[in-house]
């Protein structure tokens, strides 16, 4: 047999053998699905949709076990002489933080008039008592509203006020307290929202306060799935937060089925640095764990310098991520605990394919979950990826779940003329679904058009933005899809693949330029640390032209000198098509990120030509294939459309 038919016969054996994983894993997934789904079938039909009853379940038949493991950082002056000593580990068991909850409870009804009919703001860092008051709203019927703590005077005043919070409960951390305190008055006011703080006196109140447990008909029995569980606000990239709600089917069924997914069992730890105020951290990373008696290990905030000392001590399995935290540790000098410790699987959105597998190389992790949602959004898909194949999809099942998927889940194809809006045959209205390959918005069917609301709730009291998220006649007259605003491609391998947000592409010689690939190419060079690019408009040239905002590692700004352009230029050119190369670059000391470390290229979008805003930046760009200083000549030349760009 020749070494061909050899080869061959290997590269038909790996395939085979990859399919039937990937069965195997749509076998495991329909029946936690159907595990699940009947679950919560049950309890709605008993009138236990608020997600209160699963916790009670664990806390009252396995109280031993741990529920919270919180690294409560250590306030001192003196010297730690390892990183260890930077902690005291506090740890909770189920039935611990249950008792603590009913404590809470008794406090917010007898002492501030908590009824089941309000909206309660809960505006904190994460620490136990972020998870002690949450759970203690619910267990009064009330709903939580998870204010961002960095927010203070419009945007705050304004969540309260379209939340309709009737009481805001907030940390005694100085931070959020010097957001909060400039605002009370305008909070009572223009609200009709009064502010507490959970300061010393409050948890004394509570330490010597009775346990109260309120009667399940305060729990809206009545409640359906698609009724509120939480109101979480978006990061408001697109104007003032708007709070997303989040059902009980996701809070329970959604977030059962995704602790499954990511392989998270009884006696697993999860360990997440990021803020509980966001869904990815309390919907996709606490509510996992309490659905199954698992742990939940919260950092106070994300630091690359003890972010491994902190998993070492709690003892994680798990660890999530968000947006550019991957990136942030894998930049980070080594430590000595990023390696010796105990986890299994890295799982959260934004992990970009030119770190995947340095990223699981380096720091000893075998799997890695990723997965692709939003906080109104109906649905979500996860990829489970070990070994080679899936890198770089936020989307990876085997025939039977794709053949599901697609039915509820596709890409539509997008108007050349204007990439936010989706293409319609100019004849009979209708839209187009895009060819494997072809990258399109991601939509999720809506059930029943005319009960759009139990498949997608949208946003309280802005009924403009809920309406904005729904398109109806679009494959056929009578259908109804959610818009994501995000820009994916199915792959001809059924991988799913984030490719942008809408309005992150721009349009350049005709053609469509995905900031997310461009960035990813220009990750790959020596020094750059990261990077956001952005398009710009140019005098005289259609479309926008490519602008790339680069940060360099401590080293290269150190010694600017370093970075070869050279070298950026022929990486462009070896893995990008002509049209979606940057015409301009300009450095940075760091890229604006969120809290929940998400890059806010919203900031970087209004690139001032030739000299910046200040006219004192220094900006360059690709002239003759090679990246050179603009100078005031040479912007002239290119406004003027002398220049040919």
């Amino acid at each position: 047999m020749s070494i061909l038919s050899l080869a061959a016969g290997a590269t038909m054996g790996a395939a085979y053998l990859e399919a039937k994983a990937l069965i195997s894993e749509d076998f495991l997934l329909i029946r936690k699905a159907l595990q699940h789904g009947i679950d919560f079938v049950v309890k709605n039909r008993q009138g236990k949709n608020n997600y209160w009853y699963l916790f009670e379940y664990y806390a009252l038949n396995y109280p031993q076990l741990t529920a919270i493991i919180y690294p409560r950082p250590v306030t001192s002056e003196s010297r730690f002489k390892t990183p260890e000593e930077e902690f005291i580990i506090e740890k909770y068991t189920y039935g611990e933080v249950y008792n603590t909850i009913l404590k809470y409870a008794y406090v917010l009804k007898e002492k501030h008039g908590v009824t089941p009919d309000q909206v309660i703001a809960l505006n904190a860092k994460n620490s136990p008592e972020f998870v002690f008051v949450w759970f203690a709203i619910w267990s009064l019927g009330a709903t939580p509203a998870f204010i961002n703590y960095n927010l203070t005077n419009s945007s705050l005043i304004h969540c309260i006020k379209i939340g309709e919070a009737a009481l805001m409960l907030v940390d005694n951390d100085a931070e959020v307290r010097a957001n909060v305190e400039p605002c009370i008055q305008d909070i009572s006011e223009k609200g009709n929202c009064t502010t507490i703080f959970l300061d010393k006196e409050f948890q004394d109140l509570v330490q010597t306060s009775p346990a109260y447990r309120a009667p399940n008909s305060d729990r809206h029995p009545e409640h359906q799935p698609w009724d509120t569980a939480i109101l979480i606000y978006t990061s408001g990239t697109t104007g003032l937060p708007k709070p997303g709600i989040m059902s009980w089917r996701k809070a329970n069924l959604a977030s059962a089925l995704y602790g499954s997914s990511i392989r998270l069992k009884r006696g697993d730890t999860v360990y997440s640095a990021m803020p509980l105020y966001h869904s990815t951290a309390s919907v996709l990373g606490l509510l996992p764990c309490f659905s199954r008696g698992a742990t939940y290990s919260m950092g106070n905030k994300f630091s690359t310098r003890s972010f491994w000392t902190q998993v070492k001590l709690t003892g994680a399995s798990h660890i999530q991520y968000v947006g550019e935290t991957c990136r942030y540790l894998y930049n980070s000098p080594k430590t000595a605990n990023e390696r010796s410790h105990k986890v299994r699987v890295a799982f959260g959105n934004g992990m970009r394919k030119d770190i995947w597998a340095k990223f699981k190389e380096r720091f000893n992790i075998p799997a890695v979950g990723e997965f692709y949602a939003s906080t109104e959004g109906p649905l979500g898909v996860n990829n489970f990826q070990t070994g080679d194949y899936g890198i770089g999809a936020v989307g990876k099942y085997g025939a039977l779940v794709s053949w599901a998927l697609k039915f509820q889940s596709v890409t539509a194809a997008l108007d050349p003329e204007d990439e936010n809006e989706l293409w319609r045959d100019p004849k009979t209205g209708l839209g187009r679904k895009c060819r494997p390959g072809e990258p399109g918005e991601f939509l999720q069917l809506i059930l029943d058009p005319k009960k759009a609301h139990q498949t997608f709730q949208g946003y309280k009291n802005d009924s403009n933005a809920t309406n904005k998220k729904i398109v109806f006649d679009l494959f056929k007259k009578g259908d109804a899809w959610y818009r994501s605003g995000d820009i994916m491609k199915f792959g001809e391998d059924d991988l799913v693949y984030f490719v942008d947000r809408l309005g992150d592409t721009f349009r350049w010689k005709s053609e469509n330029v995905s900031t997310n690939e461009v960035e990813e190419v220009i990750s790959q060079s020596a020094g750059v640390d990261q990077c956001v690019v952005v398009g710009v408009k140019v005098p005289n040239h259609e479309g926008r032209a490519g602008f790339a905002v680069i940060a360099l590692t401590p080293e290269y700004r150190a010694h600017p000198e370093k970075f070869n352009f050279e070298e950026l230029a022929n990486n462009l050119r070896k893995n990008l098509p002509k049209y979606a190369i940057p015409l301009f670059i300009k450095f940075v000391n760091a890229i604006q990120t969120t809290p929940n470390n998400k890059i806010q290229k919203k900031l970087y979008r209004s690139q001032v030509l030739p000299k910046g805003e200040n006219e004192k930046e220094v900006i360059f760009w690709l002239s003759n294939g090679s990246y050179t200083r603009l100078e005031q000549n040479d912007w002239d030349l290119i406004s003027s459309g002398k220049s040919k760009l």
